[in-house]
């Protein structure tokens, strides 16, 4: 019995829908096992280890960015063209007279 190009295709579909896609997916793990099998323990081993690796680092970051979160000083609301500051005719003289001998001190030591 002679077999030409359609006919092998026609028993290549039988056996396809046969064993279905999932005998493929099996061949493949088993020649993975026989192949790669006693390297199986070493590699499930390290998975878990990157795996551990993994959790640890996410949970440090986590906690870098809760305790950086705490850590933050509170904002200091800015002053707006629209705030009033009143301050008396004494305060305002003695807060020039500060900044007048703050700038006269930096000039002096530069």
């Amino acid at each position: 019995m002679r077999l030409g190009r359609r006919g092998s295709t026609v028993i290549g579909m039988v056996l396809a829908n046969i064993f279905g896609p999932d005998l493929g997916i099996v061949a493949v793990v088993i020649i993975a096992i026989l192949l790669f099998g006693s390297q199986a323990p070493k590699i499930a081993r390290n998975m878990g280890l990157a795996g551990r690796e993994f959790r640890k680092a996410q949970e440090e970051a986590e906690r870098d960015a809760a305790s950086k979160a705490a850590a933050a000083p509170p904002a200091v609301p800015q002053a707006t063209a629209d705030d009033k500051v009143t301050l008396s005719r004494s305060e305002l003289d003695a807060l020039l007279a500060e900044r007048e001998a703050r700038a006269k001190r930096e000039a002096s030591s530069s």
